[in-house]
């Protein structure tokens, strides 16, 4: 049976606490409820940002034929209003100025057909903007949560990192001068065990377990020298002993 100083082995549970608050605050690193709000909110930007980037290539669209159908009537314009000059001058004689009339009727009609056509292609655009600008606000809206889950995320990550080198720091005390041995035993117990290598002996039951030792196993361990580390017949963790009891 191991041996180790009785005191070492009841340092030994301040230890195994501080171990446990650090086991507790990185569960509570990992599992921070900003985390699943982050993936959450990047997942819903994610499936709203095809839709983001096809309604802004329909707007560019739009757009461009927007410009053309303005340029298109913009050219009918000319040409009538250069027609309408040649005509207006007198300089033409009966046979020319019929061509030209009918010519101003073609491009009159022509100008009506293109100016339709424009409108209709505004009140596309316009439509498309409305919904893109609509996409836009619910994409802002998803960012700007992000954006503040982020910032709680890292606001607590901040004060769990703080807490945690504190903890350190106090392990780091608790630990210093115990017997090797007896650390040894208690971190491979720890690595096997969900992280609990030490539990103390309260009346009849291992707290480690929490199981009760039954009449034989107790009278061992009560019975065992001060400076034998005792383990639980149950769980196999060290049993450490109160004073008055060691």
């Amino acid at each position: 049976m191991a041996t180790a100083p009785p005191e070492d082995q009841r340092r030994l549970l301040e230890v195994q606490a501080l171990d446990t608050r650090l086991q507790q605050l990185a569960h509570q690193r990992r599992n921070h409820p900003s985390l699943a709000t982050v993936v959450e909110l990047e997942s819903r930007m994610a499936d709203l940002h095809g839709s983001l980037v096809d309604s802004r290539t329909a707007v560019a669209d739009l757009e461009r034929e927007v410009t053309k159908a303005e340029t298109d009537v913009e050219q009918v314009r000319t040409r009538a209003e250069r027609d309408q000059q040649r005509l207006d001058s007198g300089s033409l004689g009966a046979k020319d100025a019929q061509a030209v009339v009918s010519e101003l009727e073609s491009l009159a009609r022509r100008q009506g057909v293109l100016e339709e056509t424009q409108l209709e292609i505004m009140e596309r655009l316009e439509a498309h903007q409305t919904s893109l600008g609509e996409v836009e606000a619910a994409y802002g809206e998803l960012r700007a949560a992000k954006e503040k889950a982020e910032s709680e995320r890292d606001a607590a990550f901040a004060e769990i990192d703080a807490a945690r080198r504190e903890v350190d720091e106090q392990r780091a005390a608790a630990a210093d001068g115990l017997d090797a041995s007896l650390v040894t035993l208690y971190d491979r117990l720890r690595s096997q065990l969900g992280g609990l290598g030490a539990a103390a002996l309260r009346g009849n039951r291992c707290e480690g377990c929490r199981l009760e030792l039954n009449p034989g196993d107790l009278a061992t361990a009560r019975g065992a020298a001060p400076d034998q580390v005792v383990r639980c017949e149950e769980c196999g963790r060290i049993l450490v002993r109160d004073a008055d009891a060691a």
